[in-house]
């Protein structure tokens, strides 16, 4: 949810249509500084629906809560512990129960195999004063872990406090199951230290192939191939300074300011549902800082939505910006994502240099009808032997670098936005903006130790006016999340689908964050792009997908690929960006005959004859010798219909019932070759999802023959190199493996490793995993390969 809720969004619309002609049209007319001077107190009649629409967001503590997770975990003990985990972020710090919650989830963990994880969580039952009636169960579980893990000293000492303590009367127990379960691990650990089992290879050990990387010394994270442009027309672009090869790294970069996109759950949409609600989002299964991928978290010791990885994690983020925005977390859920990336940005930065930027930016618009007074005011690089005088974002050195200078020269496009979405961006950071100032948290804000109210600042208060500071961090506030809709990227992530325990393991991109990469953000659009962006947490890797010549512009798409959308379509949604798109693949849909490969493939076909069918509202068979017509809505509503029914033969393989999901997957087959073209992209996922479900079954050679079925369409549609080949390819070597096809699993191997390391790069968690399996089937026995 990058942009507020809906009921806000209306709530900010009423207010704009009944404000006088005269204060819109100055409003619509007025710069950044006048904007937010203008409307800072407009926020005031519409201040109690805010906060009656932040009362539905979930992000305090509520010990009632915490019961309730608590329960729900018992319930579902055994599964990945998202109860568990939501549970300890609605207990209050330093509570018993906090502890009882650690504990709880240590043993889902220790199920689960997670012996690592579950020492961590137990340690922290420890430090948070798990009480000792229940601890030697605890000290037991945590005995097994270390020697499960193979750490026998270890684990010998946790069982020799154990008895220490039950000797000395640390613990009274008389529970004959916890003293046969001691007994029991003592004498595992006498065994193991008899017979040490032989040292595992760690997977580290795998050969990995090493990326060639030279930096660029006028801009940051950049490799040396590239160099830095700019025009009027195309404004700052990344050029190759030489040839540039399929694979070769070109970008790496962390991002300058990541907030986690929250799931739907955590805005209720009707009074009447649960209170709590169970469904697990990405705000519960990634680090709130880091975005690395949680199993037993931090949670935050003020509010029950910011979880973390480590407590290091949670420190820096508490240091760095959560302080601020701790209290403000309903408030900020409400607001959505673009409007938290803003706070978060300027937080980041801190006062002075958002002090000293914003202050450029007034000179900046005293000097826009002069162009040579703003090329030489200090935020701008002078003339430098790498031809980057003038360009926005460099320093005085004349590089550009991931830095809060760079972020706040990217355009905002402010005379571009409706005046009604600058409204609602304009209140949207007055009220963060007022919360922080009524919560006290100006200080924290401002980087400052104290912050003294003075008899100024306590009338401020009152009359509900911000401080001149807090008017600073509110103006750059809303350049940011104007910015955001031409500049924000989105941090992806493979993310499985189903339960993921199956031998074949399917994965689809989920965008995970929001952020803003402003070294990355010099790539203009292509829909045919000449790059692939791949996320490793909060830092972006840029490849190259094709061969580049030197002298060509560095491409990425910002959202429709020709593969996948017409070029009508591609220019609709690209209208957001506040650019007519002329790509080489837009030209060349738009000023030729030739329709596009979408329209092509992804088109009807006649019921009779099965020959495509053409034309606008009425579609009629191309074969001249059938008379065939028939309107676009019937056919579009017999695709809307199948499209249902697979999804209800995907829920009954979800409920494990795989023969009635085949049955229904082939009828709808049959149905689809009746009016769809035989390489419509629906066809491929229908083989597709058939191949999940037989390889559920174990049946790997049907699994397969779909699988190639389905490639087959993907390859037309995407081509044989591109990212989606190589996802398909990885499933189908999965596929191969377990199958025991040793010989077409291994080319298969290779094929998808070819692909999938020119776009993830060779330590992509997929490569790793082909990798393993290669090593696998080529350490069979040699009478085993040769048979098969």
């Amino acid at each position: 949810m990058e942009l507020p809720v809906e009921e806000w969004r209306r709530c900010a619309a009423r207010r704009w249509a009944a404000l006088e002609p005269a204060v819109r049209e100055r409003l619509a007319a007025a710069s950044l500084h006048d904007t937010l001077h203008l409307g800072c107190g407009l926020l005031r009649p519409e201040a109690e629906d805010l906060g009656r629409l932040c009362r539905r967001a979930q992000a305090g503590k509520e010990p009632a809560a915490a019961l309730f997770y608590r329960e729900e975990g018992n319930r579902l003990f055994g599964r990945p512990p998202p109860c568990c985990l939501q549970a300890a972020s609605h207990e209050l710090p330093g509570s018993p129960e906090l502890s009882v919650c650690f504990a709880n989830r240590s043993a889902a963990l220790f199920h689960l195999g997670r012996f690592e994880v579950c020492l961590e969580d137990i340690a922290r039952a420890e430090s948070h004063g798990y009480p000792d009636r229940l601890l030697p169960k605890v000290l037991l579980r945590k005995a097994e872990c270390l020697l499960c893990l193979g750490r026998l000293q270890e684990a010998a000492d946790a069982l020799s406090v154990v008895e220490n303590k039950i000797a000395t009367g640390g613990i009274v127990t008389t529970r004959e199951s916890l003293l046969k379960k001691l007994s029991q691990l003592k004498i595992k650990i006498q065994e193991k230290e008899s017979s040490p089992e032989p040292p595992r290879a760690a997977q580290d050990e795998i050969q990995r192939k090493s990326e060639i990387w030279e930096e660029n010394d006028s801009i940051s994270g950049a490799s040396s191939s590239l160099t830095l442009n700019f025009d009027l027309e195309r404004g700052r672009h990344l050029v190759a300074s030489q040839d540039i090869l399929p694979g070769q790294n070109l970008l790496k970069e962390e991002a300058f300011v990541s907030v986690l996109c929250p799931g739907e759950g955590f805005l209720l949409q009707d009074s009447s549902e649960t209170a709590w609600d169970t469904r697990v989002t990405n705000a519960d299964l990634y680090c709130h800082r880091c975005l690395r991928e949680l199993l037993a978290s931090v949670p935050c010791h003020g509010c029950s939505y910011a979880k973390y990885c480590s407590q290091n994690c949670a420190g820096m983020a508490w240091e760095q910006y959560h302080r601020a925005e701790c209290s403000l977390g309903a408030l900020l859920l409400t607001l959505g994502v673009f409007c938290h990336v803003a706070l978060r940005t300027v937080l980041l930065a801190g006062f002075a240099e958002v002090s000293r930027m914003v202050e450029w930016s007034h000179d900046d618009d005293k000097d826009l009808h002069n162009p040579e007074a703003r090329c030489e005011h200090p935020s701008e690089a002078p003339a430098t032997r790498n031809g980057t005088r003038g360009i926005p974002g460099c320093n005085d050195s004349g590089q550009y670098q991931s830095s809060y200078q760079a972020v706040f020269n990217l355009l905002p496009h402010a005379e571009k936005h409706s005046p009604e979405h600058k409204f609602l961006c304009m209140l949207s950071v007055v009220a963060v903006c007022k919360q922080l100032q009524e919560a006290g948290l100006e200080a924290a804000v401002l980087n400052r130790e104290s912050f003294e109210k003075s008899a100024k600042g306590k009338m401020l208060e009152k009359t509900g006016e911000l401080s001149p500071e807090l008017k600073i961090m509110a103006e750059a506030m809303l350049r940011h999340m104007l910015q955001l809709q031409c500049n924000a990227q989105a941090i992806t992530v493979m993310q499985e689908l189903g339960s993921g325990d199956g031998a074949v393991v399917n994965k689809k991109p989920v965008r995970l964050a929001t952020a803003f990469f402003p070294v990355l953000s010099l790539l203009n659009h292509s829909c045919c792009p000449n790059i692939s962006v791949s996320f490793s947490g909060t830092a972006a890797t840029v490849r190259a997908s094709q061969p580049i010549p030197s002298g060509q512009e560095i491409f990425h798409c910002y959202g429709p690929h020709r593969c996948r959308m017409r070029v009508a379509e591609r220019q609709q949604l690209l209208s957001q960006y506040f650019f007519e798109c002329r790509c080489q693949a837009c030209r060349d849909e738009l000023e030729s005959d030739v329709k596009s490969v979408v329209s092509l493939r992804n088109s009807f076909c006649c019921p009779s004859c099965w020959a495509s069918m053409q034309g606008e509202d009425m579609l009629c068979c191309s074969n001249e010798a059938c008379a065939v017509s028939v309107s676009r809505e019937s056919l579009s509503r017999r695709l809307w219909d199948l499209q249902q029914q697979i999804k209800k033969a995907l829920e009954l393989l979800r409920d494990r019932k795989a023969d009635q999901a085949i049955k229904m997957l082939l009828k709808c087959q049959v149905d689809a070759r009746s009016f769809l073209s035989p390489e419509h992209l629906l066809m491929g996922e229908m083989e597709d999802h058939l191949a999940q479900v037989y390889a559920t079954q174990g049946k790997w050679h049907d699994a397969a023959r779909h699988l190639e079925r389905s490639i087959e369409i993907v390859e037309k549609h995407h081509g044989p190199s591109s990212v989606e080949m190589g996802h398909e390819l990885f499933k189908l070597a999965q596929i191969l493996f377990n199958g025991f096809a040793v010989s077409e699993a291994l080319s298969t191997i290779q094929r998808a490793e070819e692909i999938l390391s020119v776009h993830c790069g060779p330590q992509s968690t997929q490569i790793q995993e082909l990798q393993e399996m290669k090593t696998c089937l080529l350490e069979l026995p040699r009478s085993i390969l040769q048979r098969t």
